[in-house]
């Protein structure tokens, strides 16, 4: 196992940097890192990692979901508003849209299997979009109309919306029916996930609080280890009630970190956040070299120039998706532009489900698979492209 680890993060960084050097993403020297050593090129990586890669890549996730917690202003997400729930199902829902009205046609499947190939791709990528929206928090770019955590806190929903989707489409291909209670679950999870995490934040506020009041002062990085430490027990809870109750994992993470902001002093939530930052920099390289790992390049020959196409269109629709959420706020061409562009990447969620349907044995499961792929490779270098040429120019300074 040491040698892989040595692998990804030496040679990561390496390509990282050589990206970085020739003005592209440090993310897509990450992304052909994973591919290149992976399973299905050199296959250099020891069978020990990349049995664990899914909850390797779910550590590295919640670290920066926290860190964006402790970056979140909440009083600038309040003015958010209706455009962040909008933008949590609408440019999902046009994408999944796209695939029902032009797969069949170009892909040759029926309605049911475009539904199950448009729930696996009509997902953002948090890990792409969450830590750039942190570093235009931290930069000051957007944030005079909160661009930033409105993009955020749709991506952190979009998700869930769309897993929930995929789940009940996969369970209609497989024979079963969807029931009215599959998309009621999508507001349950989403409530019940922020008030765990709030519950959860407000105790480990009052926790450090009263250690520090009973002179048993708790370091910054113990306070770290213990965060980070609750935050998987709030992902563990999404598990053990799966079935019973939705919750969301990743919003009760996110709402954590958010309570504890909100009842820390100042200095402490700045210092808790540059140490999650910091953490960053190693999760960063796991996330996506494995994340890249889990990509089958072979998959991608038999897609085609039409999977290419169904592609690019399902993102024209998703971007007139995110267009309408923005009807009626303040933002001007240029900001509407920026929330086009950073909502098209995609990269984790594909990487975990692509392969679902066709290890159920769906007769889509190749071809979902295959898309699946290519849109990760299309569309995470582009997004993440996009963000940061783009920023300077479409964005104002506060």
């Amino acid at each position: 196992m040491l040698p892989s680890l040595a692998l990804i993060i030496l040679v990561g960084l390496a390509l990282a940097a050589l990206c970085q050097t020739i003005r592209l993403p440090r993310i897509i020297g990450m992304l052909f890192t994973g591919i290149l050593l992976g399973p299905y090129v050199l296959n250099l990586l020891d069978d020990s990692i990349l049995g664990i890669s899914a909850d390797l890549r779910q550590i590295a996730l919640l670290i920066i979901l926290l860190k964006a917690g402790l970056s979140l202003n909440l009083a600038d997400l309040k003015k958010v508003g209706r455009p962040a729930v909008l933008m949590s199902c609408l440019p999902a829902s046009c994408e999944i849209l796209a695939f029902l009205l032009f797969a069949p046609a170009l892909l040759g499947i029926n309605r049911l299997e475009a539904a199950v190939m448009g729930s696996v791709l009509a997902a953002v990528s948090p890990a792409v979009v969450v830590p750039r929206m942190v570093q235009l928090m931290e930069s000051g770019y957007g944030t005079n109309k909160s661009i930033p955590h409105l993009i955020m806190a749709g991506a952190s929903c979009d998700d869930i919306f769309v897993i929930v989707l995929f789940s009940t489409f996969v369970g209609m291909a497989q024979g079963g029916s969807a029931h009215w209670q599959d998309f009621a679950a999508i507001p349950v999870s989403i409530g019940l996930g922020v008030l765990l995490g709030a519950a959860a934040g407000l105790l480990l506020s009052a926790f450090f609080e009263t250690a520090y009041a009973h002179r048993r002062y708790v370091r910054n990085s113990m306070k770290v280890l213990i965060v980070l430490g609750v935050a998987f027990l709030l992902m563990a809870v999404e598990t053990w009630l799966e079935g019973t109750v939705p919750v969301s994992g990743l919003l009760a993470v996110v709402s954590m970190a958010c309570a504890l902001k909100l009842k820390s002093i100042a200095f402490v939530s700045k210092r808790l956040s540059e140490k999650f930052g910091k953490l960053w920099l190693a999760a960063e390289v796991m996330l996506f070299v494995l994340v890249g790992a889990a990509v089958d390049i072979r998959y991608t020959l038999g897609a085609g120039l039409a999977a290419v196409a169904m592609i690019l269109l399902a993102l024209v629709f998703r971007g007139l998706g995110v267009c309408l959420c923005l009807l009626g706020t303040p933002l001007n061409r240029k900001e509407r532009l920026f929330c086009v562009i950073a909502y098209l990447p995609k990269a984790t969620v594909q990487a975990a489900i692509g392969s679902v349907p066709l290890a159920l044995g769906l007769p889509c499961g190749q071809l979902v698979l295959s898309v699946a792929v290519l849109a990760i490779l299309i569309t995470a270098p582009l997004g993440a492209l996009g963000m940061d040429l783009t920023y300077r120019k479409l964005l104002s300074k506060a």
